[in-house]
């Protein structure tokens, strides 16, 4: 009795009276025996319950949920109203080839003289290859697909001989990848690639389908129940681009875990420091790009699973807008947090990915009214200036509530570079409800993992899971309907405190994750781990883009004191990915760029300089210096890196 607490609506909360609070989440840490122990009796009738029940109340969700009248309607997918358009964007048509989209893309690109890089010295600051440096490569006959196949499968071979395993794909055939290769190479010999994604290598997260590879979402059985008969229609868009799909990344088993903890196939291990996780659940997508083997990966986001491990491992990672991108033919393509996104080395090489996957389905072409997708047009004159006009919003109590200065230190540096550099202007805004926002994500997330995974728990394959995943599956069930339907309620408020912050700024920053990577606590290698105070700091900047379906993007800013990566996020309005790429690119050159020497020019450019010229567009050779983009100081090699593309 005298539980009930009344919520006043969404548009009465007075946000001066607002007050920070962070996270104190009650659960214990288990790893080994006790871990398994503690799966029993969370699976066990009537004790499991009692347990459930008890995290439950003394992390106040029954609180949240069911003592608590929500006066919003249930906002059972996000809905938005119409937006304003971004400035200096070119449309990208969600029905045209996916071939041309990228074509398309690569106009819009900065100024880039891969001759330079390629001839340059070997001893300069460490860099990634961009995949204009491939394609570079491939035209000027310095390597051809096939030749780097072979370093590829060597170096895939190598890896797979460690000892304990820590595997990057959990689904490879080298026979397979020689084949596409051979094929690519074919058309550049002659002369006719498929776009500048011919011939760039990329992985597929194991929840996604690529025709032959079966799609385990990195269990044991799935592959049992479902048979893979082609690509995922996001797969597909590459596959016409030419890109050579190498395999299945290892994940996070079923994308239910945030470190990358899988002791099905073995954990994938950070590159910059093996004794660390990589981050989850897209664990190996983001190792293997920030390995230098693969250009790029494609990863499911349904609770940070791109932009984590993106962060963990200095890489880009994007999520996109819910609906953006066309989920079918993964395992997670009935929910309402998830989406299919990109994960690269540059801002660039993103785009250029997301160019080739975008794409509403039908159905939500028809339900959610996505706007037109749109990428920044670099060489236009209004590129910079867009720039120069954003408001960023920064909620500094959560923006600093990190486990080490040194991540929200990197983060401000970049906000003050940006002020100097482009006079951006930072808001400070309050967010309201944080927790309420967390609780909802959880129910959500994990009800429509629970439907799609019930039939095949009661037919037994349950007890086959991982124990982590075995016990978010037991929390899970301790969800009611009516609790589903509140944390909808939470969700339409949300939104409306959202909307309202994106009046008055156009971008969210945030640091991406509230810790660098944690270490891999040796028992946790062969049963795993629950550890939610590390899933809390993981997730802390993650949620509000998964609950309310906004685009994010994760840009790497710095290391800590321990040379570990750290990311900074960008939550952009909805429909709105061109202004957080654009943004994440100016942050690219900030930290590491140097003045281009504007004499030279591939190619590309220069055509794209000519048909500027042709149609009386200005071509601003300062903008396009500002945007040179280099990867020079502070970028750190990782520990394990392999140069594939020159065989260094």
């Amino acid at each position: 009795m005298g539980n009930k607490r009344v919520m006043i609506p969404a548009s009465e909360v007075d946000l001066t009276a607002v007050n920070y609070i962070p996270e104190n989440i009650q659960a214990p840490h288990l790893t080994g025996f006790w871990f398994k122990f503690f799966v029993k009796l969370a699976e066990a009738p009537g004790i499991g319950s009692l347990i459930m029940n008890h995290l439950k109340k003394e992390n106040k969700i029954d609180e949240m949920l069911k003592y608590t009248v929500i006066p919003e309607v249930p906002m059972f997918k996000p809905e938005y109203p119409p937006q304003e358009p971004e400035p200096a964007v070119v449309s990208l048509e969600e029905d045209a080839k996916p071939e041309e989209r990228v074509n398309l893309a690569l106009k819009c690109l900065p100024e880039y003289d891969p001759a330079s890089n390629w001839s340059g010295d070997s001893t300069a600051s460490f860099r990634y290859w961009k995949i204009r440096d491939y394609a570079y490569a491939y035209r000027s006959k310095f390597a051809t697909p096939s030749m780097v196949a072979e370093r590829f499968i060597s170096a895939i071979e190598e890896f797979n001989k460690k000892n304990p395993t820590a595997p990057l794909l959990i689904s490879f055939d080298p026979d397979e990848v020689r084949k596409q290769a051979a094929a690519s190479t074919q058309r550049f010999e002659q002369g006719n690639p498929l776009s500048i994604l011919d011939g760039i290598f990329m992985a597929i997260k194991d929840d996604i389908d690529c025709y032959p590879h079966p799609s385990k979402g990195a269990t044991t059985w799935m592959h049992e129940v479902r048979e893979v008969k082609k690509d995922a229609v996001s797969v597909s868009r590459l596959r016409s681009c030419g890109a050579i799909l190498v395999g299945k990344a290892n994940m996070h088993e079923l994308g239910l875990g945030t470190t990358g903890n899988n002791a099905n196939y073995g954990t994938t291990r950070n590159p910059h420091d093996p004794d660390r996780y990589t981050g989850g659940s897209s664990s190996g997508p983001a190792a293997i790009v920030a390995s230098g083997l693969c250009s790029a990966a494609v990863g499911t986001d349904g609770g940070g699973s791109v932009r984590i491990p993106s962060s963990l491992c200095g890489v880009v990672g994007l999520k996109s807008t819910y609906g953006r991108t066309d989920m079918t033919g993964s395992l997670c393509d009935d929910g309402t947090v998830e989406i299919i996104g990109p994960i690269a080395t540059t801002v660039e090489d993103t785009i250029l990915v997301y160019a080739a996957i975008l794409g509403s389905s039908p159905a939500e072409r028809i339900s959610l009214r996505p706007s037109v997708p749109c990428i920044p047009n670099f060489p236009s004159q209004e590129s910079s200036q867009s720039v120069e006009a954003l408001h960023l919003g920064k909620y500094t109590e959560w923006f600093n509530d990190v486990l080490s200065t040194d991540i929200s230190d990197n983060c401000e540096n970049v906000l003050s570079r940006l002020s100097e550099k482009h006079g951006c202007k930072t808001v400070e805004i309050v967010i309201p409800e944080l927790h309420e926002m967390r609780v909802a994500h959880i129910v959500s997330i994990g009800s429509e993992s629970l439907c799609s995974l019930n039939p095949d728990c009661y037919e037994g394959r349950g007890a086959r899971l991982t124990y982590d995943t075995r016990t978010n599956l037991a929390f899970f069930r301790s969800f009611t309907a009516a609790d589903y339907v509140a944390a909808q309620r939470l969700r339409r408020r949300l939104m409306y405190f959202h909307m309202e912050i994106f009046k008055k700024v156009d971008i969210i920053v945030t640091p991406t994750t509230g810790m660098t990577a944690p270490r891999i606590p040796p028992s946790a290698l062969k049963v795993g781990e629950t550890d939610l105070h590390v899933s809390g700091d993981l997730m802390r900047f993650i949620i509000t883009a998964n609950l309310l379906g906004f685009p994010a993007v994760t840009v790497p800013v710095g290391y800590d004191n321990q040379g570990l990566p750290i990311g900074m996020q960008l939550i952009g309005r909805p429909w709105c990915e061109a202004s957080i790429l654009r943004l994440a690119a100016a942050i690219e050159v900030i930290l590491h760029s140097t003045k281009m020497n504007e004499s030279n020019y591939d190619s590309l450019s220069v055509e794209h300089i000519m048909i500027s010229m042709q149609k009386r567009l200005p071509v601003p050779m300062d903008n396009i210096a500002v945007f040179q983009e280099t990867c020079a100081e502070p970028k750190k090699k990782p520990l394990q890196y392999y140069d594939i593309l020159k065989g260094n």
